[in-house]
């Protein structure tokens, strides 16, 4: 499963957004999330992924690809955790 299905069924599950609104062009703005409801998302991809994220997060992610992008660059840094990438939510 690549990571904008994965961010998409935690946005359905958790956020209530509906399924065919989760592209990569669509804001998070747009899709009802606050600098809150992203923190709480990067909480849920640590978990997801199991990732630390060490860094300071992005401030210029506006859109559900950008996020997609950060989340595969954490991913692809920590080559041993792409197997967990793999593993169902």
């Amino acid at each position: 499963m690549n990571t904008l299905c994965t961010l998409e069924q935690i946005l359905v599950r958790d956020y209530g957004v509906a399924a065919n609104q989760v592209t990569p062009d669509a804001t998070l703005e747009s899709l009802g999330l606050d600098s809150l409801s992203m923190l709480e998302l990067m909480f849920k991809i640590e978990d997801r992924y199991g990732l630390k994220i060490t860094e300071d997060m992005p401030t210029d992610m506006q859109t559900v690809g950008d996020v997609v992008v950060f989340v595969d660059g954490l991913i692809t840094r920590k080559p041993e955790l792409a197997v967990l990438s793999a593993r169902p939510p």
